[in-house]
Parts: C-alpha cells; sequence; structure tokens
C-alpha cells in the first residue's frame, strides 16, 4: 500500500492518494480499510494483481479515480461515467436537495433537466419524487446513452431527449408544461483554464464545461428564455453557476422578469446556485 501511495504522490497529496487507493480496493477488489491494514492485499491474485497495476497506471497518469472505475457516486446512487460525460460533484447534490426541500410532499410534478449529462439531476430527483414526470436534454449522444444506461441499471422512468439548450424555439408543446426546470450548464470561462487542475482538463469534455469569455451567461440566457415559457404559472427555475457570475445571473434572471430570484451558497461557501419562479 506504501508504494502505491508513494507512486501516486506525485499527482495527488498523501492523503488523496490514499482516500483514492481506498476507493480502487473496496470498489474493484472488495478490501476494506481494515483489510489492507492486516495485509490482505499480498493474498491477491495474479489477474488481480495485473488489473491493480493497471488502475495504479491510470491513475498517474492524472485519469480520474471516476473513469477509471468507470463509476461515481451521486446523492444515494452509483451512476455509470465514461469521459463522455462530466463528473457528478458534490455541489450538484446539494442543487438536488434544494430542490426537494422547496417541493417537499408535491405529487406528480413534471420537471426537466436541461443538459443532463451523466443523467445525475434527473435521475436523482426522479428517485426522490417517484410519480414525477421527468424529462432530460442533451445535445450529446454520448452522454444520452450514459444517462439512459443510468436510468435502466437504476430502473428509473427518466425520458431522455437529443436537444440543443441554446435553440430558444420550443415547440407549442411544451408551452406552460413544467413544475420545475433545473440545468447545471457550462459556465467555466476560457480565461480560467489556466487555474484548473490538469486531470479535468485533460479527461472532462470541454464542451460541458466552457464558454466564451465574452459571454459567461451564454446559456443562463438562452435557458431562462425558454423557460418563461416552458414552466407554469408559479414554477421554478434552478441553476448550478459559476461563483463568480451569482450576482450577475441573479440580475439577469431579475431583469427578465422572474420573482423572488434567490442565491445560494455551497459548502465551500462560494456562490453556486440561484433560483427564479415565473410570476
Amino acid at each position: 500500500m506504501r508504494n502505491l501511495r508513494k507512486r501516486l504522490q506525485s499527482v495527488y497529496t498523501e492523503g488523496e492518494a490514499s482516500a483514492i487507493l481506498f476507493l480502487v480496493l473496496e470498489k474493484r477488489f472488495g478490501l476494506s480499510r481494515t483489510d489492507v491494514l492486516v495485509g490482505r492485499l499480498d493474498s491477491l491474485t495474479s489477474e488481480d494483481s495485473d488489473l491493480l497495476e493497471n488502475i495504479v497506471c491510470r491513475l498517474e497518469q492524472g485519469e480520474p479515480v471516476q473513469y477509471v472505475l468507470g463509476e461515481a457516486d451521486f446523492d444515494g446512487m452509483t451512476l455509470g461515467v465514461e469521459p463522455g460525460v462530466l463528473i457528478p460533484r458534490p455541489e450538484t447534490e446539494e442543487l438536488v436537495e434544494w430542490i426537494a426541500e422547496d417541493f417537499k410532499g408535491a405529487k406528480h410534478l413534471r420537471i426537466l433537466d436541461v443538459g443532463t449529462g451523466s443523467g445525475c439531476i434527473a435521475l436523482a430527483l426522479k428517485r426522490r419524487f417517484p410519480d414525477a414526470e421527468v424529462r432530460a436534454w442533451d445535445i450529446s449522444d454520448e452522454a444520452l446513452r450514459i444517462a439512459s444506461a443510468n436510468a435502466g441499471s437504476l430502473g428509473l422512468d427518466v425520458v431522455f431527449e437529443r436537444r440543443d439548450a441554446l435553440c430558444t424555439e420550443v415547440p407549442e408543446a411544451d408551452f406552460a408544461t413544467y413544475d420545475v426546470i433545473v440545468s447545471n450548464p457550462p459556465y467555466i470561462c476560457e480565461k480560467e483554464r489556466a487555474d484548473m487542475d490538469n486531470n479535468v482538463l485533460r479527461h472532462e469534455p470541454s464542451t460541458a464545461l466552457f464558454v466564451p469569455d465574452s459571454e459567461p451567461l451564454l446559456f443562463y440566457r438562452a435557458i431562462s428564455e425558454i423557460s418563461l415559457k416552458m414552466l407554469r404559472k408559479g414554477g421554478s427555475l434552478y441553476f448550478e453557476i459559476n461563483r463568480e457570475y451569482g450576482r450577475e445571473t441573479q440580475d439577469m434572471m431579475s431583469g427578465m422578469g422572474y420573482g423572488a430570484v434567490a442565491l445560494r451558497k455551497d459548502f465551500m461557501e462560494n456562490d453556486r446556485m440561484v433560483k427564479g419562479v415565473k410570476p
């Protein structure tokens, strides 16, 4: 274990390296921390030893452990993830929690997730609101494949559609349809690349991350526009946001006519979520 941890310290801190190795050993080999401490790592078969070596080599190259394992935990679920979708983050769980708080006890909701990626938000909300009708959009066929597979493995009924979030034309059938629209769209400006971890830049899909420096609210504006048409009166629009543009997003939504626009911080005390209500 010590040698494996030392190898990963070229990429991670000692604490991060230990946490990642324990996660790998538990998920892939069924070894608990206690098992490792009592030396059961030495009893791996030659086949498992080869697999572990392959995993460590990939981790040494900075590949995120979630992609190496092919799965990520989110809101009590285990989701399949591949480089075609973003790895779900804890901050996004807080967005789901906010919606769950606001609609506690609500029945027969109609929910739309715009830019679903792995399906994490849509599936978490369907799990929390079993009788809700949940739909999810993405422009990526790869993302839709992964999200649909996650829905199937979890036994959750979510309808996935290939739609462009930047297209502001709304079919008449979608007018005044939804109680909740939620989105975690691309929001990182190109100028922020220099401050990002290499494992994110090299492995996660750039189309799901970045927007032009000149248009930091590109997706928020388009989604806010179509949501005014698609939400029922009193329906709510929720966004995960770039912490640098919380007030700007809030002001934009207020200027478009949303009421009760609220900005909320995440567990790291960063501006991270915005909600607005259709009058």
